[in-house]
Formats: C-alpha cells, structure tokens, sequence
C-alpha cells in the first residue's frame, strides 16, 4: 500500500463545454479572466482552484464514454459562496444576463442561509450562497467552518 497521501483538496474542475468560445464568454461575463492554456483548454485561476472548460466531445473521448452522457444534471453542484445575504440575488442576475438560466431564485433555506441556484450554458449548476456558519476568509476562501 502506498504511503502516499491523498490530500483533502480539489485543485481543477473541468466542465464539458458544448462550444468553448461560448462557455468562456458566460463565465467572463460574470467577470472572471481566463489565464494562460494549451489549445483546447480554456482556464479560469479561482481561489485555491481552477475553473477548466474542456470540449464536450473531446472530455467525453478522454473519458471513454459517449459524449451525450457528460454534462447537464449528474448529481453534482458547483457552489459559489458570498459575504451576504445581499450578494446572492445580484449575482444570480448576473448569470442571468449572461445567458445562464434560473433554477431557483434566491431565498431562505431550511439550515439558515441564504441560496439560489443557476444553470450555465451547458447545463452545469450553480448555487450561489450565503452561509452565516461559514463565514468566508478575508482572501475569500471557503471553509465548512469557517474562517
């Protein structure tokens, strides 16, 4: 058995992307600026992460699945969490705007915060919350417990 750790940490998230030109315009209309990347790749430096938009089909052949079956509703949620209950609605407007679709707007939720939720051009959701038990870092960086 190796002994080599498996730390706790997510360092990429790649999403499928149906037209990458487009997918990289949504995000950039929410106000991210893409970095560096090989061909076919287009990357958005988060927080502690990076935000990958990778061809559909292109994914779906490095996965050695068909591609009709990468993206849309798998069961994951992207989360975007926010200093304040003001944060949340003006932010899912602005998704909005950028051609993204509301799922939820935003409102109260039963554990105390305060969510909504959108979809992206490619069908990936998106919740956007404010959690008062996890207050953000000054860097904004996202703990359970918070910081």
């Amino acid at each position: 058995m190796s002994h080599v750790k498996f730390e706790q940490r997510i360092s990429l998230i790649t999403l499928a992307a149906s037209d990458l030109e487009r997918a990289a315009g949504f995000y950039e209309a929410l106000g991210w600026q893409r970095v560096p990347s090989p061909d076919g790749v287009i990357a958005f430096d988060l927080i502690g992460q990076t935000l990958g938009l990778y061809d559909r089909a292109a994914l779906a052949d490095d996965l050695g699945v068909p591609a009709e079956s990468v993206g849309g509703f798998s069961g994951i949620t992207l989360s975007h969490n926010v200093r304040s209950e003001a944060d949340v609605a003006p932010l899912l407007t602005r998704a909005e705007e950028a051609g993204g679709r509301i799922l939820r707007p935003a409102g109260e939720v039963f554990w105390g915060g305060f969510i909504g939720y959108f979809a992206d051009l490619d069908g990936h959701i998106w919740e956007v919350a404010h959690n008062p038990f996890s207050k953000l870092s000054p860097k904004g960086e996202f703990r359970w417990e918070g910081y």
